[in-house]
């Protein structure tokens, strides 16, 4: 894409994103279902958290775009490289992940992951604006420019390491609750827990190895060369 163009599609990206984050975080307290966001809100499900990511990285795609054509060069080398850490090891798989896994799951059984409750407090649109949309804008940033990936080893850490987070996360919300974040998690013993943990972690990564698959494929070898 011209750079205009992309700075047009970073901003309006940003934007929804901004919107999409913004409408479900201040879902009215009255609306909630007594048994959905008690401890740690929102802010326990992958989903959600990954809305804040897209938007933190389509911000930063845009603020690269903006300096690329006011031509400081000097400053956007910086910000592109943060951009492109950020999409590689972050926006693209965590995407990826939560679509896939969502609809896999909601498909074989709601109740798992989506309560029928939450029918009545979180839109159509909303819905598959967090759960479906977020595939389609990934594939469309792959298409639109190309992405230096980091070394594999460095991504892989900065992949697995956020993934901790987040489980440890999870579970200190159990911890402090006796609640899992999400019902399918209480169908596991904590061995089995522990193997769907690392078979999720598994997928993630393989998430990544795709999306760098498909950067060299489009865009060629010698533009992703670490």
């Amino acid at each position: 894409m011209e750079i205009s163009t992309l700075t047009t599609y970073h901003c309006l990206a940003f934007v929804w994103y901004f919107f999409v984050a913004y409408s479900i975080t201040h879902i009215k307290t009255e609306e909630q279902p007594s048994e959905v966001f008690l401890y740690g809100g929102q802010w326990k499900y992958l989903t959600v958290l990954n809305l804040v990511l897209q938007a933190v990285f389509y911000g930063v795609s845009f603020l690269a775009d903006v300096l690329r054509l006011i031509k400081k060069l000097r400053c956007a080398k910086c910000i592109i490289s943060s951009r492109d850490l950020l999409f590689s090891v972050l926006a693209f798989p965590v995407s990826t992940f939560v679509c896939i896994s969502f609809w896999t799951l909601y498909t074989y059984n709601r109740e798992l992951v989506y309560p029928k409750s939450l029918d009545g407090v979180i839109p159509l649109w909303l819905n598959h604006a967090m759960h479906t949309a977020v595939l389609p804008f990934a594939l469309l940033e792959i298409f639109a420019l190309p992405h230096r990936y980091p070394a594999k080893k460095k991504g892989l850490i900065l992949l697995g390491f956020v993934a901790f987070l987040y489980i440890s996360w999870v579970l200190w919300i159990y911890s402090v609750t006796g609640e899992w974040v999400y019902p399918l998690f209480a169908l596991f013993s904590p061995p089995g827990l522990a193997a769907f943990f690392a078979g999720s972690l598994a997928v993630i990564i393989s998430f990544y190895n795709f999306g760098e698959f498909l950067n060299r494929m489009i865009w060629g070898q010698s533009k992703f060369s670490s």
